[in-house]
Order: C-alpha cells, then structure tokens, then sequence
C-alpha cells in the first residue's frame, strides 16, 4: 500500500515536471480571484482507480479546493458519469488539471484492464 508521505513525493514531481515555477498561459490570462468548478467526467467505461490521488494533486496545489468525490475507487463506470466536482480558483484547477488526469487515467486503466483478465479467466483455475 502507498504511503501518503511516498504518494505526495510522486504528486510532487510530477507537478514540478509539468508546471515547473507555475501556470505561465494561466498567469497571463486569468484573474487571480476567478471562482469556478471543474467536473471529472468519465469518457470511457471501465472501472475507476484513482480518485483519491486526484483529490490530492489538486489540495497539493491548492489546500484551498473543494474536492468531491462522486464515485470511489473500484466502480464501474461508462461514459458521461461524473466521479468528482473540484471547486475554488480556476488557475488553480487549470494547474492541477493535466496532472490529476494523468494519475486517474493511468490507474483506471490499470483497473479496467485487470477486471477484463479477471472476467476473462472466470471459470478456469487462473488467479489473478
């Protein structure tokens, strides 16, 4: 099982190597005090992994967010369900956004792929 102190020290670099000293296109464009929201909306079905490491990059960047998550880890989903609604800054959300995305997608897959084995070998004496 991944450590809070070990999963923030792979948050963190990935958001150093995305962002480097900031949200330059954001900076430039944005007002510091815009207020919006962000839906994590499902574009494929498989199952969700993931979800909590996303809140976190975004509370990383942000401990000012507010994160709610809709589906958790583990569920199946399809196309259009919305797993999480992120709310506060919208350079914020903006900065966050590529690298909370990167860790859902790739553990949802993860997690899609491994159910697809699991429900490829039900019935034969494969453990998975």
């Amino acid at each position: 099982m991944l450590t809070d102190r070990y999963t923030d020290t792979i948050i963190d670099a990935a958001l150093e190597e995305d962002t480097g000293q900031g949200d330059i296109t954001s900076q430039a464009l944005l007002p510091t005090d815009l207020i919006g929201k962000a839906f994590v909306t499902v574009k494929e079905k498989g199952v969700l992994a993931g979800i909590d490491v996303t809140g976190r990059v975004f509370i990383k960047v942000d401990p000012s967010l507010d994160i709610e998550i809709l589906i958790e880890d583990g569920v199946a989903v399809k196309p259009g369900d919305i797993a999480a609604v992120i709310s506060g800054s919208v350079a914020s959300i903006l900065k966050a956004e590529r690298v909370a995305l990167n860790f859902l997608q790739r553990l949802s897959g993860i997690a899609s792929l491994t159910a697809r084995y699991v429900a490829e070998t039900k019935g034969t004496p494969a453990k998975i």
